[in-house]
């Protein structure tokens, strides 16, 4: 209705107040809306605020992902420098070690005087404490590098067994002291080299540690593993040096003699780690120490196989009077010093230095070798595998080799093994060659 025609005062005062009350809530929506408004406004703020941040902490992270990644491969790049820089460094510190030992070897064989054999032996002891640091510290690296590569196979235990038997006998006699390993007829999956390593130093640190009693071998069943107690009746070790052990040059301080390098369990526990092969001990201070190694049960070998594999571990009887000896060698030194050597278990010796040389002495038909030796790396770059292929190519039968060289090298070992060459590591032992060409021209 028309506002002039409503003359009831209270009506005009609802309408009032309806009509207040209707702006009074626009108002307030209004309000709420421009509430809402700068709050969105803030909100859309904070999050590019936080949005930034968090972009320039995944651009820092970023930036420390790759200075870290850029570290880590200096670093590997320096440590492998380290494994090539060793690995020349031993090779050529063991050519002349090498021809020290032969020389030694010689000499002793011709000294008649007590006097003249002590110095002998005193000087041969001296050259097998600087092998076995270098071949130690080499080891060390090339496993801290992480450049050696398990050739997992099955190992015949009683095999293994004989052979450190043969090794350590002589040593434990010489120290008063019992060596005894328990019969075994089981077969592991591990790297033969490097568990003979593990057991030889672990062997060797029993011994090295007794004063009285002995050491003693054995194998349990555990499952799918067999594991490998080395038990002896040494000082012990105390509790708080059971990781101490482990350590690089860390020597007991109840060592029976006080001697030793200290490398023996520090190289145990990376070539283990580098197997998977879990190694742990229980000792008692003044009662003895029991090493355990846990390996895998194998998976092959027949007893026919393991029974023949035995028989070649037998070192052989048989001299080497008046054979026919291939000595290819390029170091001059190491040449005389072999060649004195050979000549002395009465061997006819022919020498080359290149595979050209070797090839031009095959030319007289009246002297056919019966062993061919020679060093891996040669003159004019040649290779003793491929100097021996040769030879064995232009004689035309598989003449009885062996390689002998200071590279330590994985590829080496595989080389000749695929073409049925044996090989032998510089510096060599005298007793060892011996016994070898005894058994390869059985």
């Amino acid at each position: 209705m028309p506002l002039r025609d409503i003359n009831d005062l209270e009506k005009l005062k609802k309408i009032n107040a309806a009509l207040v009350s209707r702006v009074e809530r626009s108002m307030d929506q209004q309000g709420n809306a421009f509430s809402l408004f700068q709050t969105a406004i803030s909100l859309e703020n904070r999050v590019r605020t936080r949005t930034e941040e968090l972009h320039s902490t995944l651009r820092r992270l970023e930036q420390s992902n790759i200075d870290l990644s850029a570290a880590k491969e200096n670093a590997e790049l320096a440590n492998l420098s380290k494994t090539r820089f060793l690995a020349a460094a031993s090779h050529d510190v063991l050519q002349p070690l090498n021809a020290a030992h032969l020389s030694v070897s010689a000499l002793a064989e011709i000294q008649t005087s007590d006097e003249g054999k002590k110095l002998v032996r005193q000087v041969e002891r001296s050259l097998e404490t600087m092998e076995d640091l270098l071949r130690t510290l080499l080891d060390i690296s090339k496993l801290d590098a992480g450049v050696v590569q398990p050739d997992i196979g099955d190992v015949n235990l009683e095999t293994l067994f004989s052979s450190l038997r043969s090794d350590f006998l002589p040593v434990a006699k010489m120290k008063g002291l019992s060596l005894k390993f328990l019969p075994v007829s089981a077969v592991v999956r591990s790297d033969r080299t490097l568990l003979r390593r593990i057991l030889q130093n672990i062997l060797s640190n029993a011994l090295h540690y007794t004063r009285s009693g002995g050491v003693l071998v054995g194998t349990r069943h555990r499952g799918d593993t067999i594991r490998i107690d080395v038990a002896d009746t040494g000082c012990g070790i105390p509790d708080d040096q059971r990781e101490a052990v482990f350590e690089e040059f860390h020597r007991g301080t109840l060592s029976a003699d006080g001697g030793g390098l200290g490398l023996g369990l520090a190289i145990v526990r990376r070539m283990a780690a580098a197997l998977g092969h879990p190694v742990t001990f229980s000792s008692k201070v003044g009662r003895g120490t029991i090493f355990h190694i846990d390996i895998p049960v194998g998976i092959g070998a027949t007893a026919d196989a393991i029974a023949s594999a035995a028989d070649m571990e037998r070192p052989r009887g048989y001299g080497l009077f008046g054979t026919k000896v291939l000595l290819v060698e390029n170091d001059a030194d190491v040449l005389q010093a072999m060649t004195f050597l050979l000549e002395r278990w009465q061997c006819l010796v022919r020498t080359a230095t290149s595979t050209d040389d070797a090839l031009d002495l095959l030319g007289d038909t009246d002297w056919v070798p019966d062993i061919v030796i020679a060093d891996q790396h040669l003159d004019g770059g040649d290779l003793g595998t491929a100097t021996i292929a040769e030879v064995r190519d232009y004689l035309g039968r598989a003449v009885p080799a062996l390689i002998v060289t200071a590279d330590s090298s994985e590829a080496v070992a595989k080389t000749a093994r695929s073409a049925g060459i044996e090989l032998m590591r510089k510096p060599l032992k005298p007793a060892q060659l011996r016994a070898l060409l005894a058994h390869l021209l059985a």
